[in-house]
């Protein structure tokens, strides 16, 4: 088992390797066609292709970090890494977005007729590319490999709207739909790319990963035997596939070691479905004073007792 494990690990680290030198090298030809062709749709979707690149470059190094073990300093392991670079990610793409936006707009009133059978033959080769990288990463059943086949896919479909463009402009003679499609793909990707930052800060300021399982967890917890009440229940995510899950629960009364035992395996079986990756749970004795509570009320408690 553990040695099959391992190598998948490997060939997903292998097809994202791949996926990002071909994708990244496509970019560097993308952005010299786009200049050369005139067109800003192709630098539009340079741009994109630039993030996916970052992306697919991100989930490589964080494929081969992930596997390195925990330690005394990044005591979690390195999963939060991927927090860093999706935000990195979101800073290249609004900044490259901006240059595109400022490129395209004049064009809107000047418009310039790119090249257009240079955009067919750099479309054809982009959809062969990010095919090809899609097809790869398809065969992958990590999450980030999941994620990054559907940016490739919709880089593939960019490319045919592109296609479709630069055919159309070998008959026709409207240059404005160079600039047009160009600010269509920068709003498409701004909007993604708002859309994953609220996300990924979200987890970066460790909010509970969905509410609905806080609740559900405090529930299950609850209805455990001995267990009267559940607080200091933190929930939050690694990376959003990563949860970790601390919590007191208190108990009834001062149990046995058998029953101590069997509350645990209790525990264990129902915190099972929600596949948390690191967990750790308090039992509180009756009469005892809360370790985390502590700080705060030892004053207050003693001059309860006082009365």
């Amino acid at each position: 088992m553990g040695h099959h494990h391992d190598h998948s690990k490997d060939m997903a680290s292998e097809r994202l390797g791949w996926a990002f030198l071909l994708n990244f090298c496509f970019t560097i030809i993308e952005f010299i066609g786009g200049v050369l062709t005139n067109s800003t749709a192709i630098l539009a979707d340079a741009v994109h292709d630039l993030g996916d690149s970052l992306s697919l470059g991100m989930a490589w190094i964080l494929n081969k970090l992930g596997r390195k073990r925990a330690n005394n300093q990044f005591t979690y392991g390195y999963r939060r890494l991927s927090l860093a670079g999706a935000f990195i990610n979101a800073v290249v793409l609004i900044i490259g977005s901006t240059w595109v936006l400022v490129e395209a707009i004049p064009r809107l009133w000047n418009p310039q007729m790119p090249m257009a059978d240079g955009m067919i033959a750099l479309a054809v080769l982009g959809i062969a590319v990010n095919g090809f990288a899609a097809f790869k990463l398809s065969k992958g059943k990590s999450l980030n490999e999941r994620v990054i086949n559907w940016h490739l896919m919709e880089d593939v479909l960019g490319w045919v709207a592109v296609l479709i463009v630069g055919i159309v402009l070998l008959f026709v003679d409207w240059p404005i739909l160079d600039p047009l499609l160009s600010i269509a793909f920068t709003v498409f990707i701004l909007f993604n790319v708002i859309r994953n930052l609220h996300e990924t800060a979200r987890l970066f300021f460790q909010a509970a990963p969905d509410n609905g399982t806080v609740e559900a967890v405090t529930t299950t917890l609850k209805q455990l035997p001995n267990v009267v009440d559940v607080h200091h229940l933190h929930f939050w995510s690694l990376d959003g596939e990563h949860h970790v899950l601390t919590a007191h629960l208190v108990l009834d009364e001062d149990i046995e070691s058998e029953q101590r035992r069997l509350l645990k395996e209790a525990i264990d079986k129902a915190l099972l479905p929600y596949q948390l990756s690191h967990t750790t749970i308090e039992l509180e004795l009756p009469g005892e004073v809360c370790r985390d509570e502590g700080a705060h009320h030892d004053h207050h408690h003693d001059h309860e007792h006082d009365h």
